[in-house]
Formats: structure tokens, sequence, C-alpha cells
């Protein structure tokens, strides 16, 4: 597969994921945490203390819905009660479902390392507004910008085939290794959960772990 550029990443707009699934469907199925823990060739994307008793890992489409609502409704007071206190260290990875998912991680990784949370952040805030473009290259481009891309930088992070292929290698490892059909999808200390979880639901995997 080649990388992206503004063909691709319009092609993608007009359709949502199809596999998405509803808020909070739950699995109980494990996955071994040594081979969950093991990070793929671009590294892997953390907040928290690495000593922290539980470790949570979310696997997440940037045009999924679910996940825009998870990021927006819970993740503030998620990361307040359970990162910040060092309880839980927490793993973002990218599972893309779409051009334009591929293009805002690609975004991200862009970015420097110190800005990858602040630009989800972004995307995910203003998710419904580039989702509901006609012309999401340039409502992608547009937020890039706020961030401090130009479009030559812009162009040339969509043009960049390692990073494409390195996040490919991610979301292909994240459906073979681990069972991921949807997004967004959690393991806590390798426990395995589906769907925007409320902070209640998280606080119900993580507390018998501390």
């Amino acid at each position: 597969m080649k990388a992206l550029n503004r063909r691709t990443v319009l092609a993608g707009a007009a359709a949502l994921p199809a596999l998405t699934l509803p808020f909070s469907a739950r699995a109980q199925d494990a996955v071994s945490e040594e081979d969950l823990l093991v990070a793929g060739p671009l590294g892997d994307k953390i907040l928290g203390d690495d000593n922290a008793p539980v470790t949570v890992v979310e696997y997440a489409s940037m045009t999924c819905p679910h996940c825009g609502h998870f990021h927006r409704q819970t993740m503030a007071a998620f990361k307040e009660k359970f990162i910040d206190t060092g309880k839980v260290r927490f793993i973002f990875r990218e599972f893309p479902l779409d051009a334009s998912a591929f293009a805002v991680a690609m975004v991200a990784r862009c970015a420097p390392a110190d800005r990858f949370f602040d630009i989800l952040d972004l995307y995910f805030t203003t998710q419904d507004t580039w989702l509901a473009s006609q012309d999401r290259y340039n409502a992608l481009l547009d937020l890039a910008k706020q961030a401090g891309f130009s479009k030559e930088s812009f162009d040339a992070c969509l043009a960049n085939q390692a990073l494409f292929e390195g996040l490919d290698e991610v979301k292909n490892r994240g459906s073979r290794k681990f069972g991921i059909t949807g997004t967004p999808t959690f393991f806590i200390n390798g426990t395995k959960a589906v769907g925007a979880l409320s902070l209640e639901e998280m606080e119900s995997y993580i507390q018998p772990q501390l």
C-alpha cells in the first residue's frame, strides 16, 4: 500500500468506519500482557508512570465517533483520576479505519513528540466538524496549520511511506494478534473491553487491580 495524498484523503471522506461498535460493548477475553506490551515499529505513545500498577492500552481510529466520544467525555476525568495519580500507565495505539484516520494519525506522529496528545485532542474535539466537511482534505489541513504545519509539511507528512507502513503494521498486528474488530478497544492489564467506556466502567476494570 502507498502512503496518502490529497486524492486518497478526499476519496475516504464520504465513508464513516464500518467497524465501530456500540458504546460499552464488552468482551471478557484476555490477551498475553507480554505480547500486548511489545511496541510497534514506530514506538508507543504513553502517558503516566512507567511503574503504575495498571496499564491501559487503547486502540482507536480518529474517524471513529465512539473513540471521539470517549476522548471528549471520559478522557480528561480518567487522566485526572488514574493517570495523573500514578495508578495507570496509558498507551494510545492507532487503528485507522480509513484514509482520513490514517491522515490524522500521521499528522500526530509528524508533530514534535511532546505535542502528540495535543494533536489527538485537537482532532477529537473537532471531530464532528471535519467528519462532516465536504472538503475533508482542507478541513484536516486547516487544523494541522493550527498545530504549526504548513501545507508543504502536511503534504510531506502524508507522503511518508515508512510512517504509513508503520501505522498499518500496528493496525494489522492488533487485528491479527489481539482480535481487534472495532474501535475503541481497550486492554486493562490484558483484559479486553470494547466500546466508549464511561469513567465508572473504566473504574470497574481498574479498581480490582489496585
